[in-house]
């Protein structure tokens, strides 16, 4: 007898589903074909175990299994009940009515409990687009998958679960998620608040800049100045996700597995890998593909701490990245696309023992093995990076001081309002939604200086050496400060500001 069940295949962070087709027939054997892995082959040692262990066996047949289409390789044991499920359904151990409105998914314990997949949300989406109407999933998953409607997502435990309800003995709940509940819950309670930041008001004012424009943003310092506190609590003053934003990042976490027992991702991303990270660990990739570090920042912020540090190819294969906000990864028989589009915050001493030109500790550095140390950054690394900031450590007094800081709601009204002037302004444009993505083109249409404004960025420039690529930056970083201060056109004292924030380019620093 022949019988067709339905599964699910992720590659990037789309689905694409997959025909199981069982047929038993006369004889002895067991075979299974359409490119599965070791893992799929490995099934049938899982499935029989699951089944005997259940009250169940496998029909002493010939049993041929075919997982279309064939020409895509089938990876890992999240097909075990999928198979199972056909395997009873052809030997009429279960009925199979309305089999075929199913996507079945889920990994066989010996037991026969079911175990949690990854890229469950994908699946539920691409199920909803081509007409099922149920998805049988791990109860791990359910909650990520119930975020689709119009799709009934069934979570279970084990294997008896999705037997008894096929033959109608115990019919399994259909998850249900209020999707929009769960975007907005919490929003007003950010787990880091510049709230706790003391002193440091010239820094703040700087993230917030960074973050009203999108902007990539390097924190140079000695050690113990707050660089790394000033970096976890800038996602706190981001504009809120949207919910095409929070499903887009969702997809990306749910295909590493990282959305177990969550619903919505409703919080924009933070990622903070360690200097030894390699470049596949980053932009992503391996053997079978999966995002990086810089995709699963992907609407939210990925920190490297202490950036000279890290091996220089690992940042040089982030600029593309940077540049087109996504990673495409290339594989003999498939490409793979994982957007990247992410705000770049860096932190570093400046110089290897972090304490430049600082007198009164031993461990200053001479000009010379500063200029190395920095030398380690490439310039096309910088020039992806429109502001620069030094900080310095807070006093005592400051420390000390009982009253709180500004909270990140507040400071976040002031960055959403600047978005939607930018978010209003590129209307016409595909690609552009905020100052930092703007292209040279884009600079001269919404930059426009008046004679006193381009006179004071002309003797900045030559008075502290500016490198030709700051001027760009600082048009855009000037462009943002105006849209803060919701003033149209570029004011000096907003080119004054933004000429604060390019530490690097000035002489003395790296030339």
């Amino acid at each position: 007898m022949l019988e067709k069940v339905y599964g699910s295949a992720v590659f990037g962070i789309e689905a694409t589903t997959i025909t199981v087709e069982v047929n038993i027939d006369k004889g002895i054997g067991y075979h299974l074909v359409g490119l599965p892995d070791n893992a799929v082959r490995e099934s049938s040692y899982r499935i029989s175990a699951a089944l005997h262990n259940n009250g169940f066996k496998l029909p002493g047949k010939r049993i041929t299994i075919n997982m279309a289409p064939a020409d895509l390789r089938k990876e890992g044991a999240a097909y075990d009940l999928t198979l199972a499920i056909g395997i009873l359904a052809a030997s009429n151990q279960i009925k199979a009515n309305n089999i075929e409105k199913y996507i079945i998914m889920g990994e066989l314990s010996l037991d026969g409990s079911v175990q949690p997949i990854k890229g469950a949300l994908p699946m539920a989406i691409k199920a909803r687009e081509e007409g099922f109407t149920h998805c049988i999933l791990p109860k791990e998953n359910a909650k990520e998958a119930a975020i689709v409607n119009n799709v009934k997502v069934l979570g279970v435990s084990s294997i008896l679960e999705v037997i008894n309800h096929f033959n109608n003995h115990t019919l399994i709940e259909p998850t249900l998620l209020d999707t929009r509940a769960e975007f907005y819950k919490n929003l007003d309670f950010p787990e880091f608040d510049f709230s706790e930041v003391k002193g440091q008001e010239s820094i703040k004012r700087c993230m917030e800049i960074a973050a009203a424009g999108g902007h990539n943003i390097i924190l140079i310092g000695p050690p113990g100045s707050g660089k790394t506190m000033l970096a976890k609590r800038l996602p706190s003053i981001l504009p809120p996700m949207t919910l095409q934003e929070a499903l887009e990042t969702t997809k990306i976490h749910s295909v590493v597995g990282k959305t177990k027992d969550h619903g919505l991702i409703h919080e924009r991303p933070f990622r903070s890998p360690h200097h030894t990270i390699s470049d596949v660990a980053l932009v992503g990739g391996g053997q079978y593909p999966q995002p990086g570090e810089i995709s699963l920042s992907h609407n939210g912020v990925l920190f490297l701490d202490e950036l000279p540090e890290f091996k220089r190819t690992v940042l040089e294969v982030m600029r593309q990245p940077l540049e087109d906000r996504e990673v495409t990864i290339s594989r003999a028989r498939f490409t793979v696309t994982y957007p990247s589009s992410f705000m770049l915050v860096a932190s570093m001493n400046p110089s290897p023992s972090g304490f430049f030109q600082d007198k009164r500790n031993p461990l200053a550095s001479s000009p010379q093995e500063m200029q190395r140390y920095l030398g380690r950054i490439s310039g096309p690394l910088l020039d992806r990076i429109d502001i620069h900031i030094e900080v310095t450590p807070v006093s005592f007094e400051k420390l000390s001081d009982e009253c709180k800081g500004e909270s990140s709601v507040t400071i976040r009204k002031r960055v959403t309002a600047a978005r939607e002037i930018q978010t209003l302004r590129f209307t016409k444009f595909k690609n552009v939604h905020y100052n930092a993505q703007m292209t040279v083109k884009h600079i001269r249409q919404f930059c426009k200086l008046s004679d006193e404004s381009n006179s004071l960025l002309k003797t900045a420039m030559e008075k502290l050496n500016l490198s030709a690529r700051a001027y760009d930056r600082i048009l855009k970083v000037s462009r943002t400060i105006a849209d803060l201060s919701k003033e149209k056109d570029i004011q000096p004292h907003h080119i004054s500001e933004a000429i604060q924030y390019r530490s690097l380019d000035r002489e003395g620093w790296l030339g």
